[in-house]
């Protein structure tokens, strides 16, 4: 068994991501080595546990020609984390998938991309706009990622199409199964003109527990996310926080204060999402772009200083250092109940002065 088989047989473990991976691989250097374990040494690793530990020690090999054999029917790549193809805004979050199954092909200027996303019941207000900025960006050179979901995400497929530019999409099940069903033609238009990627096994099926792991994929291919249209509840927020805790941009699109569709959006401008009104207004967080001005490089926006910063947030980032402070310790140290100090921490996020770590922990981003 060579490298990328046994890389590949590992992502067929549910539970196994690059963060298990790593420490698996500290302990038996090679992927190969890891199949070869008993259950009771995979066990002995700290954070795998019996049950991961048992499955690993349950992969077949017969399971894994047929896993081979099914994606090469259907026409497509498998990519590891270690290859050079992997894209790099992708590699750059804390916990990239080991595995990308591609239809298509993805480029190097891919890494100049723009997610959207939004609610799968969408108003026409949504989905126009959806679709509106989604061909703006691509006309400009930007690759649109979203999910290929019901609603904003086919519309900003569709846009990007529709000015013949590059998209991708990002998929919450395997090949086999397709979801939803009727966008596997949008899938096969998606492939030709950019590429549908997904890190989850070709017959993996489009369970809710995968769908929150799709998102980190979408906000991780994406220099910043833009949110069109989103409910109190929606996906599109996780894919929102995702993109903070990934240190990107967040970009929203204002909605009527009576419409339940906009309640997420307008709640995460005023924790201090960047209102955009055109693409202009996110082409410049990364490029000095503006329309008399052609795309040249690009450069993430440095963190907001402390000058941005109101009185009272400036007050709360006091009690947050170089070290890791943990949220309840927050709550103590400023007497302040837990739903105004989580919209603090928000807002600070957003200003990209803090970021959030493993178990609600915060540490400053940038000292000044």
């Amino acid at each position: 068994m060579n490298r990328l088989e046994a890389l590949v047989s590992l992502n067929r473990v549910a539970g196994i991501g690059s963060i298990r991976l790593k420490k698996l691989l500290k302990f038996f250097h090679k992927p190969e080595n890891i199949l070869k374990a008993p259950a009771e040494k995979l066990d002995a690793i700290s954070g795998i546990g019996p049950k991961i530990a048992c499955q690993i020690a349950a992969l077949k090999k017969e399971d894994l020609a047929k896993e081979f054999a099914q994606a090469a029917s259907l026409g497509l790549k498998i990519i590891t984390l270690e290859d050079k193809q992997y894209p790099k805004n992708l590699k750059n979050i804390p916990d990239p998938p080991i595995i990308l199954y591609v239809k298509g092909d993805i480029l190097d200027g891919d890494n100049f991309s723009i997610g959207i996303v939004g609610s799968r019941r969408a108003s026409f207000y949504g989905l126009n706009n959806a679709t509106n900025f989604a061909f703006d960006l691509a006309i400009k050179g930007v690759t649109i990622v979203s999910g290929m979901a019901r609603g904003i995400d086919t519309a900003a497929h569709q846009g990007a199409l529709k000015a013949q530019g590059r998209t991708l999409a990002v998929i919450g099940s395997g090949f086999k199964h397709i979801y939803p069903a009727e966008n596997i033609e949008l899938a096969e238009e998606i492939s030709k003109q950019g590429a549908v990627i997904s890190e989850f096994p070709v017959n993996a099926l489009p369970l809710p527990i995968n769908f929150p792991r799709r998102n980190r994929v979408i906000s991780g291919l994406s220099l910043g996310t833009l949110v069109v249209e989103a409910a109190q509840n929606s996906g599109a927020l996780i894919t929102a926080d995702f993109a903070l805790e990934q240190g990107r941009e967040v970009f929203c699109l204002p909605g009527r204060i009576d419409s339940p569709s906009s309640f997420g959006t307008n709640e995460l401008i005023k924790q201090g999402a960047k209102l955009v009104s055109n693409t202009d207004e996110i082409l410049e967080e990364f490029i000095g772009y503006s329309s008399s001005k052609q795309a040249s490089a690009v450069s993430l926006e440095k963190p907001k200083t402390k000058a941005d910063l109101s009185s009272g947030e400036n007050e709360f980032y006091s009690f947050i250092s170089t070290e890791p402070v943990h949220i309840d310790e927050l709550i103590d140290k400023t007497n302040l109940d837990i739903t105004c100090v989580s919209d603090i921490l928000l807002s600070l996020r957003l200003k990209k002065v803090i970021r959030e770590l493993p178990g609600k922990y915060y540490i400053r981003i940038n000292e000044k």
